[in-house]
């Protein structure tokens, strides 16, 4: 009895698709953050928003996201990343949530847009919110 061999290029063609699997779930399993030079930077996959601190208008803690439309993005048991269309207003939601069961931080920019995020730890989320609120206070105090 002969075996065939498998042919050299399917091999490369099955760990080259598994590289790339491994790298996208590695962008996606967490939201990546920075805070730096007066601009917040949030990227998840292939969702990142580059916000102006001084741009935000609104900051607080929300325990539930609103009724809202999936524009692309997924869901997968507790996380929840993508682009969203608000149900009332029509306007495009960027959600960033890696636990549903937790409060999310509801960020108001640029007059209208909305932004939720959120982490798996509820600390790391508290903390953010925080360090979000201070740079945003100090950008807004008067220079003295």
């Amino acid at each position: 009895m002969s075996k065939k061999k498998r042919h050299w290029l399917w091999n490369v063609l099955i760990v080259l698709t598994l590289i790339v699997c491994f790298f996208a779930f590695l962008a996606h399993y967490k939201n990546w953050h920075k805070i730096e030079e007066g601009e917040l930077r949030i990227l998840s996959g292939v969702y990142y928003q580059i916000i102006p601190i001084s741009e935000i208008d609104s900051l607080g803690m929300v325990e539930k996201l609103p009724e809202m439309e999936r524009s692309s993005g997924f869901s997968w048991l507790v996380a929840e990343k993508g682009v969203f269309k608000d149900s009332l207003t029509q306007s495009k939601v960027h959600v960033f949530v890696d636990d549903l069961a937790q409060q999310k931080i509801r960020l108001v920019h640029h007059d209208s847009l909305k932004m939720y995020i959120n982490f798996k730890d509820s600390l790391q989320t508290r903390n953010f919110y925080d360090n979000l609120q201070l740079e945003k206070e100090a950008l807004s105090a008067p220079d003295q």
